[in-house]
């Protein structure tokens, strides 16, 4: 039934802030970026006169990153399950050299709380950061 993961969501405060560090701090590229109201995305989210700016971001194999900064729906950093709220937990991205990838983003200011770990079944090695917003950032290399 399920193919692929088609994008990863993460509600936002300051969609420019935001977008600026996914494009030039990792390398995504803007796909699209609209101003949704009406009847269909007040449908879908289930929230009453929604208004709220979404920004596609691709990463280079094509998976997607939607960024939402809803203008009428006050978000905050405490998630309490609605979806206008600041999240969701983390977003995982692969890399091919971790290494290499964690030297380079180290330069551009990355903090990270650790160096790349090679994880418990030795499948891949991992690191985490935190981007703007306290959104959290996992890189990933497969290892096999």
């Amino acid at each position: 039934m399920i193919t692929n993961i088609r994008h990863t969501g993460i509600t936002v405060q300051n969609l420019d802030k935001m977008m600026n560090f996914f494009i030039k701090t990792l390398g995504f590229k803007l796909k699209k970026k609209m101003n949704e109201r009406g009847s269909y995305i007040e449908n879908m989210l289930a929230l009453k006169n929604v208004n709220v700016i979404t920004a596609k971001l691709k990463a280079p194999d094509g998976s997607l990153v939607e960024l939402l900064k809803f203008k009428n729906y006050k978000s905050t950093k405490n998630w309490k399950g609605k979806i206008f709220f600041t999240g969701p937990t983390h977003i995982a991205l692969s890399v091919q050299d971790l290494d290499k990838s964690y030297k380079i983003l180290k330069k551009k200011g990355v903090k990270f709380n650790a160096p790349p770990q090679l994880s418990p079944d030795g499948f891949a090695k991992v690191t985490f950061f935190r981007g703007p917003e306290n959104i959290h950032i996992e890189l990933v290399e497969e290892l096999n």
